[in-house]
């Protein structure tokens, strides 16, 4: 069995979190947008392996589409002895530790490891993880001129053509190399104990099982705990709760008196404990309420956040809005009615998305969004990309009262919310059976992030799956701004 930097990794954040994924993967939490950000590092690896000119990519495959490891190590091998200055994916092996780098570059007395990845900036654990490399390279006869890492630059504005060299920095990683490759030696044998144990080593929870990722086996390793528990307090930093676990306040009746709860928290408990039914401050929610006024509308955007800035003027990761859903109303009494636009795929959505808003909400109209920072940031957004419909553009966003503020504010409450204030818990904790305000009744698209993934695939899908695509967007958008107005509605009634 290869030990990879991967499971070097692993190791260092928690043994258990190693030995758990070497023989028990089952009991992982799968992550749904895994394989998106996988999709998203190769991307970005394959348009770095060209920073530095001619490269040889030495990944090879076996029938079944593994890598074909051996392959890859005789080749390596042999682009070092051909002095290849860009071997990309470079292989190596030393007693059972392998790596592969994502581009070996060659300098004066030998070679650069680069390794590649899709964030903007440096995090720890990348230093960890080239330091294996460097180890397996240097006992492999490799000597190494030095450790970099190769990320996105947050800065990058896209011109009409991706400049790789600009959009790619490189950070030196010499430091945080250094003072975690002495440490390698220990560390191995430690996996290697671990690895060699029959059961899985005992490991109290603590911060690692956040840092530096999330744990994949965080339900597995917290099913001793009752529910709810600290964990699920609303918005208390990770450290807080801990804290409060290991001092033995974990489950909600032990958290009863503890010191510095905000009072949400302790509403959430209260609630919790003795289903107290439904909190309403009729005054909070009618002041809230008066700043709402005819004609009345529900605003709420999609958009695509790609590594790879796709349009001129963008950046990497900018939120890029390719669809809105708008509900109105005209006046006391009067129908509700529903506008909404989706992006033609295949193209830059924005000067259409900007115009269309400006013919669908008039200026000096109120405008509701639900967590309006969101929609105010793409407005602000849209209006400095183009002038010309700025005014507009800042009117509406100016304009924009938030629906999530009630509920925050604490003005609105019950215990089927769980202490949380997301539209995707107050809805069905306000409307807990009616089936047309289900997210899972809806077909394909139930999630922002679903739609964020599916809509640039758009352009690649035959087109009667890209209409039935279509048509599953803009029926989860148009849900998002019905669930709004339905929450308007239910808080004028609590009001009354």
């Amino acid at each position: 069995m290869f030990f990879s930097k991967s499971k070097y990794c692993l190791m260092r954040q928690c043994p258990k979190l190693l030995w758990l994924d070497t023989y028990h993967k089952e009991l992982k939490t799968e992550d749904p947008s895994r394989d998106e950000r996988m999709a998203v590092g190769n991307e970005i690896g394959d348009l770095a392996m060209g920073l530095f000119g001619d490269f040889t990519e030495v990944t090879v495959l076996k029938d079944d589409d593994r890598p074909d490891i051996s392959a890859m190590l005789q080749q390596t091998q042999d682009c070092l002895r051909r002095g290849v200055e860009n071997i990309c994916e470079a292989s190596f092996s030393y007693k059972g530790l392998y790596c592969a780098v994502d581009i070996l570059h060659k300098e004066r007395g030998g070679y650069a490891i680069y390794e590649v990845k899709s964030s903007t900036h440096a995090q720890p654990i990348y230093g960890v993880d080239v330091a294996y490399q460097k180890y397996v390279l240097e006992h492999c006869g490799v000597k190494v001129t030095g450790t970099y890492l190769v990320c996105l630059d947050p800065a990058y504005v896209r011109g009409e053509e991706l400049d790789i060299h600009a959009l790619f920095q490189i950070i030196d990683l010499a430091e945080a190399v250094s003072a975690e490759y002495p440490l390698i030696q220990s560390r191995l044998s430690q996996a290697e104990d671990v690895l060699a144990q029959h059961n899985e080593p005992a490991r109290e929870l603590g911060e690692h099982c956040e840092d530096p990722y999330h744990c994949p086996y965080w339900e597995y390793c917290t099913r001793h705990l009752p529910s709810p528990s600290v964990f699920d307090l609303y918005r208390m930093p990770f450290k807080k709760k801990l804290s409060y676990y290991h001092a033995g306040m974990r489950s909600y009746s032990q958290l009863l008196d503890a010191p510095k709860l905000n009072d949400k928290q302790q509403r959430q408990i209260q609630f919790q404990l003795h289903d107290c039914g439904v909190h309403i401050d009729k005054d909070g929610i009618r002041k809230f309420l008066s700043t709402l006024s005819y004609p009345l509308y529900f605003l709420d955007f999609e958009t695509m956040q790609q590594a790879l800035p796709q349009y001129c003027g963008t950046k990497p990761y900018q939120q890029v809005p390719f669809q809105y859903s708008l509900h109105y109303i005209e006046g006391e009494g009067a129908p509700l009615q529903h506008k909404e636009f989706l992006a033609k795929e295949g193209t830059d959505p924005r000067r259409a998305i900007a115009e269309s808003l400006c013919r669908d909400i008039p200026k000096d109209v109120c405008v509701t969004a639900y967590n309006k920072s969101f929609e105010c940031s793409r407005l602000a957004e849209l209006a400095e990309q183009f002038p010309d419909l700025a005014e507009h553009l800042l009117n509406i966003r100016d304009n924009v009262r938030d629906l999530l503020v009630p509920f925050q504010s604490g003005f609105y409450y019950n215990r089927a919310m769980g202490g949380s204030f997301s539209i995707k818990s107050v809805l069905p904790a306000l409307f807990p059976d009616d089936p047309a305000l289900d997210y899972h009744n809806l077909e394909g698209v139930h999630n922002g992030a679903e739609a964020m993934t599916v809509f640039p695939l758009l352009q690649q899908m035959p087109p009667q799956q890209r209409q039935e695509v279509r048509r599953q967007l803009l029926a989860y958008c148009k849900l998002d701004t019905f669930a709004m107005v339905k929450v308007w509605q239910a808080l004028a009634e609590a009001a009354k």
